[in-house]
């Protein structure tokens, strides 16, 4: 059964773009890039199940998660719209397009191919599950606890994203992580569906990335053979690590390749 998921929408006329997060992100993780786009069309933040502020769900199953934004659309009275999601939201749009095709108007895929991957989240995970022992009092005692399992300031900052305040006091993740772990094979499996989508694709990738290699691209161009891909000079957050190219990079290409 669909989830009905949180979303952040600025309103407007016109085909939206759709923003979907990756793993352990939200519509939170958007907002600057939300707030440039809104100034020339309809724009939708999108919190995953189990993500941001939308509820908790077993199974992170890429069909059940292109659902659950199909269901969204549906509410919100949208019958197609361009659909741009990073790592795993890449493979959520990816799985959409190959779903209900319809649906598509465009993709923008950020850093990420059509393929299975290897598990790389152990202490990410680790990490968490130390928030979640520790109950941090606030996001200093926070980064400390994240810090015995994750060494990187900016992995911990963009994890620390995922705190709110608990009613009984501290802080507390709002993820759904027991869901998220149970699943985890799923999701670093490859999207849902078959066959191809024929329609406008922009893959964006970092150059520092090992997740869209030179190697990936036939089978990537097999699943998306329309697909455009350019290089950023960045890893794989290259949203947030070349934030003015990466938004450059989708105006030109909503504007020049996709009618809407």
């Amino acid at each position: 059964m669909p989830v009905e998921l949180n979303c952040q929408d600025t309103g407007g006329e016109g085909v939206p773009l759709v923003v979907i997060h990756g793993l352990f992100g939200s519509a939170d993780n958007w907002r600057s890039h939300v707030k440039a786009w809104e100034a020339s069309r309809r724009v939708i933040a999108v919190d995953l199940r189990n993500h941001g502020r939308s509820p908790h769900a077993e199974g992170m199953g890429y069909e059940a998660m292109a659902r659950d934004v199909i269901e969204l659309l549906d509410r919100l009275g949208i019958p197609r719209a361009h659909l741009l999601g990073h790592s795993m939201g890449g493979k959520v749009v990816i799985s959409l397009a190959r779903l209900a095709p319809e649906r598509a108007a465009s993709l923008i895929v950020g850093d990420i191919a059509p393929l299975a991957y290897g598990h790389d989240h152990d202490t990410v995970f680790a990490g968490l599950r130390r928030l979640e022992e520790g109950r941090p009092a606030n996001r200093r005692e926070a980064d400390d606890l994240l810090g015995e399992h994750v060494k990187e300031r900016a992995v911990r900052l963009f994890l620390a994203t995922n705190l709110e305040r608990a009613e009984e006091g501290g802080l507390q993740l709002r993820l759904g992580l027991d869901e998220i772990q149970d699943d985890y094979e799923t999701i670093m499996g490859p999207p849902a569906g078959e066959g191809v989508f024929s329609g406008p694709t922009l893959v964006l990738r970092g150059a520092r990335s090992p997740y869209v290699t030179d190697a990936m691209l036939p089978a990537l161009k097999a699943v998306l053979p329309e697909a455009e891909v350019v290089t950023l000079d960045a890893g794989h957050w290259l949203h947030a690590e070349q934030p003015e190219a990466f938004r450059e990079s989708v105006e030109a290409f909503l504007a020049q390749r996709v009618a809407g």
